[in-house]
């Protein structure tokens, strides 16, 4: 019997492990949705194809589950994705800095050239680092800014220029940068302990208009989906900010583009006042989202549960003026009033985190 509706691609001529105990195996599948709606041979499934379908020939490649990373930041790393040189597999200094060399003859005033991660020094058969000397000598006008893990920065001269690091900056908390004898900024940024200094510095650069953001963020979804991942958990922070910062993939998402399922945490860029009398509803239609409520700045509520597992507030339940985001996830109230407080019947069920910042989890999925 012919399905009323035809599957939209089919997958044949390769090999499947399906592990289903009755069939281990099989060479074509039929998917429409997302979702699989025939498994078999190829004689079985080829004939659902009509002129709609899109075929593909597997050419006896195996078949693997896509990729679901738990910890990446897709939503501010696809904002300047097209910006970035990556060194990522590059066996030499002396060819990374030839990449990079190229990379300054064609970004114009006033983009900077970054390298954000991806390497290390012991990739490269020299085993070290560039030099900020070698950055001046390749980039003498054009910001650099080179992220090394999450332990360090360098940046050239004209990028020590553009975010305004003088003798006089002072000494960021969680971090360090290092001076010369004259107590001149060398170009080396430290994390000490925290990477507070190096989010900070590359949060100057300037940023792309919005339609280059998206197809940048396309961009850095397609490579991603290029590796086999299609699926994951954006981690947030870094100066990411709520709303602005995730307007793009709020575009992608309800124009369908999107090519990762993708669960993320909104970090508010400030404080905001809201007449909820609940938790932040979490989205569940595909590819589109409703708008996340914002923790209150201030709010009466009663003094953190002891456990986890706590259902009701308590018999305590006592006005206290939060001032702070700190918990600002685990409690919830009423207020009727500046004078008065009506603790809810149940606590409320949120996804709580580590961060004192992060308010809520929406899901996106792609159509």
């Amino acid at each position: 019997m012919v399905d009323a509706q035809p599957p939209e691609l089919i997958l044949h001529h390769g090999r499947f492990t399906t592990l289903d105990r009755a069939n281990p195996t099989a060479t074509a599948v039929a998917i429409r949705g997302g979702r699989f709606t025939h498994v078999g041979r190829d004689q079985d499934i080829l004939p659902l194809a009509r002129d709609s379908t899109r075929v593909i020939d597997l050419q006896g490649r195996a078949v693997l589950p896509g990729l679901i990373d738990n910890h990446l930041h897709i939503i501010r790393g696809g904002l300047n994705f097209n910006l970035e040189l990556r060194w990522d597999g590059v066996r030499s200094l002396a060819d990374a800095m030839a990449m990079l060399q190229r990379q300054v003859a064609i970004t114009p005033a006033p983009q900077w050239v970054r390298v954000v991660g991806g390497f290390t020094e012991h990739q490269f058969v020299e085993k070290r680092l560039p030099t900020i000397a070698e950055l001046n000598a390749v980039a003498p006008d054009t910001p650099v800014f080179l992220l090394h893990l999450y332990d360090r920065a360098l940046l050239n001269g004209a990028a020590l220029r553009a975010v305004g690091y003088t003798k006089d900056t002072p000494a960021p908390p969680g971090g360090e940068i290092v001076r010369d004898a004259a107590g001149n900024p060398s170009g080396l940024l430290l994390a000490k302990p925290n990477a507070s200094i190096l989010y900070a510095t590359l949060a100057k650069g300037p940023k792309l208009p919005f339609e280059y953001q998206i197809n940048s963020t396309r961009h850095f979804m397609r490579e991603l989906n290029r590796l086999g991942v299609t699926g994951a958990i954006d981690a947030g922070g870094g100066f990411q900010n709520f709303p602005e910062d995730y307007q793009v993939i709020q575009q992608l998402a309800d124009a369908g583009q999107l090519t990762i399922r993708l669960a993320y945490n909104l970090f508010p860029s400030r404080r905001r006042k809201t007449s909820s009398t609940g938790p932040p509803r979490r989205s569940t239609s595909r590819a589109t989202t409703t708008s996340a409520t914002t923790v209150p700045a201030r709010c009466w509520c009663s003094p953190p549960p002891t456990s986890r597992t706590s259902a009701s507030p308590g018999p305590t339940w006592r006005p206290r003026w939060k001032t702070t985001w700190k918990r600002s996830c685990a409690c919830w109230c009423r207020t009727s009033g500046p004078g008065a407080c009506t603790p809810p019947t149940t606590r409320p069920s949120i996804a709580r985190s580590t961060s004192s910042r992060r308010s809520t989890a929406t899901r996106r999925w792609p159509a």
